[in-house]
């Protein structure tokens, strides 16, 4: 089955590749975000091992899919080689954190008064959504500038290590969807005002990640530094929200074993297919 995806992805146009990876990803937070027809709660301790598992795929992928073969392909030795990568991963996080300054947005379990950015007249639903929104830019822009540099033809990024980064972020996309639809419900939106926003809160993935890719494509020598961009911003993401998020209750050992979890995973798919 895999192997049938991988061979689809090599015969058509790489950024078309990014665009359709970055939809798998979209649909399985749409998929997540639709359990709020079929229940009207869930359990804190499991929401919170599901975002732990979100911030495990995150952290492994920001290494085996990006870092590591972003400082692989760079030109020169020692100190030379990494630069790159360096650069580009403080750009990733200083980028969202710029974000974080500027959009206001609310983290899934903390109390209104706890909103982040300027501030705004924003309800609590549009600043959870925004929150969530704000964290599926480096993913998106990650897929698609993985398939921007198989693209540009570089040896290290191959369709097989961009397909098993779409399958991680998919995959940790589907408890992403959860975690907006379900506390919107659980504050009495309507079940399908809160699958709407559930779900729109990954629509930005596909637009970063065709960006990404014609980006990389276009320029190829920033390959490296945006392949460092994107683990850099999604690690901020990770340190800066989801941790944080699964620590504020009696559930931070499900959280950890979720993130471990996640971990595993998709360093186990990237090894794999990569």
């Amino acid at each position: 089955m895999l192997d049938t995806i991988i061979h689809y992805f090599e015969s058509i146009n790489p950024v078309l590749a990014a665009f359709y990876a970055s939809l798998f990803t979209w649909v399985l937070t749409a998929l997540g975000a639709s359990l709020v027809f079929l229940f009207k709660g869930m359990n804190r301790g499991l929401l919170d091992g599901m975002l732990g598992f979100t911030g495990g795929v995150m952290v492994a992928a920001s290494f085996w899919s990006l870092l590591a073969p972003g400082i692989e392909m760079s030109p020169g030795e020692g100190f030379v080689k990494v630069i790159p990568a360096a650069v580009g991963f403080g750009l990733g996080a200083l980028f969202l954190f710029g974000l974080d300054k500027i959009l206001p947005h609310l983290h899934i379990n903390f109390k209104e008064s706890e909103k982040e950015g300027v501030k705004s007249p924003w309800h609590r639903t549009t600043l959870l959504v925004s929150a969530i929104t704000m964290h599926n830019i480096p993913e998106g822009l990650a897929v698609g500038v993985l398939f921007g540099g198989v693209a540009a033809g570089i040896p290290e990024a191959t369709i097989g290590g961009a397909v098993a980064l779409a399958l991680g972020i998919g995959i940790q996309n589907f408890p992403e969807g959860i975690a907006v639809s379900m506390p919107l419900r659980r504050q009495g939106v309507s079940r399908f005002k809160s699958f709407w926003y559930g779900q729109m809160s990954a629509i930005v993935e596909p637009i970063a990640a065709v960006i990404g890719a014609l980006m990389v494509t276009f320029f190829t020598p920033i390959l490296p530094y945006a392949l460092a961009f994107a683990a850099g911003a999604m690690i901020f993401v990770v340190v800066e929200e989801v941790i944080p998020e699964t620590q504020r209750d009696q559930y931070t050992d499900i959280a950890t074993l979720g993130f471990i979890a996640g971990f595993i995973i998709m360093m186990t798919l990237d090894v794999a297919l990569g």
